[in-house]
């Protein structure tokens, strides 16, 4: 890797970003954290109370990328066929009538799952074999998604009734889980400017398909030190009680720690925010930016934890205390 191949990929995301700031405001570091996890092949998971333009900020995403885009509104009613397709019959040539599969709105590159917890859990596994193994499978037959394929699901954190939280399994296949915070002031000012004044530019789309797997090349052979690799993938075992590496708050909140695929997508969303920073190697601050959005969905806590009003977010944030600096001391 070269100065120019990092000099590009900056261009290229900062391009990006231009072009969805065109329509939305504020929330800059919830699209650096969507563009990491899309440029690492991952799905995300956006929280967030109605009204702070999650499906916004996807849909935009979808003009500025130059890929195929399908929403789905999630409802109890809805079925994994209207996920996944189904076969109807049709007329062949010969006025024959034979099954033909008819393919649902998964086949698409970005898939707009919109309040994903709404569905039965039926419905919401249909997405399980797409978001792990880029597959549908249909009455024995199995058909590869379009690529590249990414899953991109809100839901709301304030109402419970009517909805069915995702299996942990399920959460385990979301690369990230996103927090949409409330804007500010003067966000909140320009939001109302852009939405209720005269229509402004829209965003344009300024990358494709092909673009995302060369960053995603480069991204992939960004340089990391052993230290901070065995600090990332401490991170992920301290998370479990019964780990030598385990630390005083997940033996006393965590019923259960994250999975490997956290020590994955750590790693991989490490090299991609050291080249949004315009670094060619991985440093320690990177981890730590990647980790919360990794971990939190990953990590179960404890009645112990419930009760006394900790959240994965205040234990993510003791792990960051409690974690044996060793391996930042001598790397």
């Amino acid at each position: 890797m070269d100065e120019t191949q990092i000099r590009a990929f900056h261009e290229q995301v900062s391009e990006i970003q231009r072009e969805i700031s065109v329509e939305m405001v504020g929330q800059e570091q919830i699209v650096r954290q969507l563009l990491i996890a899309i440029i690492c092949g991952g799905n995300v998971l956006l929280e967030g109370v109605p009204g702070l333009g999650k499906t916004r900020l996807v849909r935009t995403l979808g003009k500025v990328l130059d890929l195929q885009f399908s929403r789905i509104q999630f409802t109890p009613d809805l079925m994994p066929a209207d996920v996944t397709g189904t076969n109807i019959i049709v007329k062949n040539t010969a006025g024959q009538n034979e099954f033909a599969f008819q393919k649902g709105p998964v086949f698409s590159n970005i898939v707009l799952a919109d309040e994903i917890n709404r569905a039965t859990p039926k419905t919401q596994s249909a997405l399980l074999e797409a978001m792990q193994e880029y597959t549908v499978s249909v009455s024995g037959t199995t058909y590869p998604l379009p690529q590249p394929f990414f899953v991109l699901a809100t839901q709301n954190p304030m109402e419970q009734e009517g909805t069915y939280p995702l299996p942990e399994a399920q959460l385990d296949r979301f690369f990230f889980k996103l927090r949409v915070d409330f804007p500010n002031l003067s966000e909140l000012r320009q939001i109302v400017e852009m939405t209720t004044g005269a229509a402004g530019r829209e965003a344009r789309k300024v990358a494709g398909g092909d673009a995302i797997f060369s960053l995603r090349r480069v991204a992939q052979w960004v340089p990391i030190a052993n230290a901070v690799a065995d600090y990332a993938l401490r991170l992920v075992l301290c998370t479990h009680a019964d780990s030598e590496h385990a630390v005083p708050v997940a033996k006393q909140y965590l019923r259960f720690g994250a999975s490997p695929r956290a020590a994955q997508a750590m790693i991989a969303a490490a090299r991609c925010q050291a080249l949004f920073e315009g670094r060619y190697n991985v440093s320690f601050d990177d981890v730590r930016y990647v980790a919360a959005p990794v971990l939190r969905h990953r990590i179960v806590c404890n009645f112990e934890a419930l009760s006394k009003g900790q959240t994965s977010e205040t234990v993510i944030a003791r792990l960051f205390e409690e974690l044996p600096q060793a391996g930042e001391v001598h790397g």
